[in-house]
């Protein structure tokens, strides 16, 4: 059972926070608070060290405080904030997080040249113009949805193996 809960809750939840982003631009309140509260079950059932919870909460901290700052001055959405934060409380002060957050600058990058080439350069196919949240997309007057970045580098940097190890020991 716990297993299954270290394959599937956390790749379930990113994934689902940026589909949810690329298709109305919000990521939910409730995509953080079950990341937060799928760890602490997690964390619990595995027997994570007193010390160990407290790298996890340093991570959540170092990220949290700069990106709310970020979302203070307008750079970056609330959802994202949050998303970010609830993703780095997973990875802990660590060399994982580390990894996240290259990983996260790079497909943020690429993702928002990518958009804005597409919105100023490309006429958006009939089809795709009449579905809301392609309009949403492509309308220039829109932010870009960070959160498909944030849950492809999630994705990408997570490795059960941590928490494998301290289901076995």
């Amino acid at each position: 059972m716990i297993e299954a809960a270290i394959l599937v809750v956390f790749p379930m939840l990113v994934a689902f926070g940026g589909a949810s982003d690329l298709l109305t631009m919000t990521i939910r309140n409730r995509v953080s608070v079950l990341l937060i509260f799928g760890f602490c079950l997690l964390a619990f059932a595995v027997g994570l060290s007193l010390q160990d919870w407290g790298y996890h909460l340093l991570g959540l901290v170092v990220v949290f405080v700069p990106c709310f700052a970020f979302f203070a001055f307008g750079w970056m959405g609330g959802g994202d904030v949050k998303m970010i934060s609830a993703v780095a409380l997973w990875f802990g002060y660590s060399q994982t997080l580390i990894e996240f957050l290259f990983v996260l600058a790079v497909y943020g990058m690429l993702l928002t040249l990518g958009i804005l080439f597409v919105r100023y350069s490309i006429a958006a196919p009939a089809f795709l113009a009449r579905q809301e949240w392609f309009a949403r997309l492509y309308d220039t007057k829109s932010g870009i949805p960070y959160g498909i970045a944030i849950a492809l580098a999630a994705l990408k940097t997570y490795s059960p193996d941590y928490w494998f190890g301290l289901v076995a020991s």
